[in-house]
């Protein structure tokens, strides 16, 4: 078997399995899909499989034509958004950053008085016991 008849299988492949999943989920959702598709089972194998796989494939192309309209839809989003205009002259740059909470700043500098505690007592448990 060459290359190109095992891509071909496996693309053949791919497609009658995404054929039979859309029959399926058309028919858990739809009563009258559910009939047809049950009539569909009575077909000869090759029919069958030549019909889910052009299902399939016709299910393939539509989501390549979903997915490339949202990537293009985010590729224009994009390009929006690089061209927002500069901020007013009067905001400058270099402004410094948003001072925290009061209750945010207390807490910090409970645990940094913490860790100190703990680093001197580390240090004196280092004096101690030399050994270590």
């Amino acid at each position: 078997m060459n290359s190109d008849s095992l891509v071909n299988f496996l693309q053949q492949s791919f497609h009658v399995t995404l054929g039979a999943t859309t029959s399926l989920v058309e028919a858990i959702q739809d009563p009258q899909k559910r009939e047809e598709n049950l009539a569909q089972l009575q077909l000869d194998l090759n029919q069958l499989t030549q019909k889910l796989a052009e299902k399939g494939e016709m299910t393939e192309q539509e989501a390549r034509r979903f997915v490339d309209s949202l990537m293009n839809q985010r590729g224009s989003q994009s390009a929006e958004e690089v061209t927002v205009s500069p901020p007013p002259p009067d905001i400058e740059m270099n402004t410094p950053p948003p001072t925290a909470e009061p209750n945010a700043q207390l807490e910090l500098q409970e645990l940094t008085a913490q860790i100190a505690a703990i680093r001197l007592e580390l240090e004196k448990l280092r004096e101690q016991d030399p050994a270590s």
